[in-house]
């Protein structure tokens, strides 16, 4: 089942997300649907604020990006409950986009590496780190829930450059390829 994205504007992203029980009903079903979502939006990573769920989950396949970073291919991971302890390293500043702010791309800085703790998607738990492309992936999705948007992240002079297509995109003036949520 392929959900619809939610867009800026919308409250749901930007809530803090809750830590999901052992018991959760359907978690299976609920990360396949979300990975389909992200395949037919073509993104790359895909929290569940975007589908409008506010539950610390977190889906990524970065195998589009293995030509650039032979690391990426086959990284295809669900961070559950993830709590991302320590971020170090230097700080680059590079493009990114959001399914959930079709249209713009904006430079942001990000640490080059993270140490994350997680639940995988048999609830076994992970205690890893993870440094440059992945880590920045890493760490968009993971800002999503904690009701932050990659545009929180940018100067505030390209923020006030950029608020009129802000503003077009959180009343549903924007066209996407794929199935959105608007306000």
């Amino acid at each position: 089942m392929i959900f619809p994205i939610y867009l800026y504007g919308h409250p749901v992203l930007r809530k803090t997300t809750k830590d999901i029980s052992p018991d959760y009903s359907n978690l299976s079903v609920l990360l396949e649907n979300m990975f389909e979502t992200m395949y037919k939006a073509d993104g790359i990573g895909l929290a569940a604020p975007q589908i409008g769920l506010e539950d610390r989950i977190l889906v990524v396949d970065l195998s589009p990006y293995k030509d650039q970073d032979p690391t990426c291919d086959g990284f295809k991971k669900v961070f559950i409950n993830a709590h991302i302890i320590e971020k170090d390293g230097e700080e680059n500043t590079m493009e990114e986009g959001c399914l959930s702010i079709p249209t713009i791309h904006e430079k942001v800085p990000r640490f080059n590496r993270i140490r994350i703790q997680y639940l995988d998607e048999n609830l076994q738990p992970h205690d890893e780190v993870y440094e440059g492309y992945k880590a920045r992936v890493i760490q968009h999705e993971y800002d999503h829930l904690d009701g932050i948007l990659f545009v929180d992240r940018i100067s505030g002079l390209r923020k006030q450059m950029i608020r009129s297509k802000l503003n077009k995109i959180s009343k549903g003036i924007v066209n996407c390829s794929y199935k959105v949520k608007r306000f």
